[in-house]
């Protein structure tokens, strides 16, 4: 098949996989998980303790959740051996904890651009750092980071989000380049606006909107076909793809027109 191969293993019976949901007691985790346990797998969800953490503890009999804040690298290099343990084995582990705050240069604020990347970015990391060494030791899994359209190229009030989310991108790419040869399964997934508690915070008109439910299910067709790059809908994600091919001068103008800024 060449060029046109899946870039990981497809993932499609999920009976009794062991996967590990990070960042996930609400909106696309959430719904993920959902989609998990119906299709049949054996799902573990950590986010910080909340009322939703709690209300999605006792929502399926499957479901386990195990409370975890990801910028503290020392309590996820603990949670990682309890997650592994409620698993019969970790065939994956899915990186959605985020935070976002719409920023523009009038807001500037320095503490809230840290925030983003002590979630965003190194949570990302400390978690890769807990789980790694038993995927590598094992020679099979999978490890799939969420992203966003936001990381194509700058976008208005992104100076906090953005960058994180460009940063996730190369790691992703980086991350399946060594390890693709090692058996081990990489994607990435960059939503587009999806209806969640972080994107209510939007004063715009969000096009392309989806639900949570809808985003799960473009993520599981995604790793069914193998792909590396699980974006969607395909409509808005392809406009912004062939907006970035464009000179500065020309992208710059065609987003402040569509987005009035």
């Amino acid at each position: 098949m060449g060029l046109w191969a899946p870039l990981n293993p497809p993932l499609r019976d999920w009976h009794g996989r062991g996967v590990w949901l990070v960042g996930a007691s609400t909106g696309i985790g959430r719904a993920l998980a959902d989609a998990l346990l119906a299709q049949g797998a054996q799902v573990v969800v950590s986010a910080r303790p909340s009322a939703a953490l709690v209300g999605l503890a006792g929502s399926h009999p499957a479901l386990r959740t195990l409370a975890l804040d990801v910028t503290d690298a020392a309590a996820v290099a603990l949670a990682a051996p309890q997650a592994q343990a409620l698993l019969p084995r970790l065939d994956m582990v899915v990186m959605c904890a985020g935070t976002y705050t719409p920023m523009g240069v009038s807001d500037f604020d320095l503490a809230v651009i840290r925030r983003h990347w002590e979630v965003n970015y190194l949570g990302t990391l400390h978690v890769l750092a807990a789980v790694l060494p038993r995927l590598r030791a094992q020679a099979s899994g999978h490890v799939c980071v969420v992203g966003s359209v936001a990381g194509y190229r700058a976008l208005p009030k992104a100076l906090a989000y953005g960058p994180t989310k460009a940063a996730l991108i190369h790691l992703a790419q980086g991350l399946h380049l060594e390890l693709a040869p090692l058996g081990l399964g990489v994607s990435l997934v960059n939503p587009g606006f999806v209806a969640t508690p972080l994107t209510a915070q939007n004063d715009f008109t969000m096009p392309a909107l989806q639900t949570p439910t809808q985003a799960a299910q473009a993520i599981l067709a995604g790793w069914a076909r193998g792909d590396f790059e699980i974006h969607f809908p395909r409509r808005f994600s392809y406009t912004l793809k062939a907006l970035g091919c464009l000179p500065m001068r020309g992208y710059e103008a065609l987003v402040r027109r569509i987005t009035g800024a």
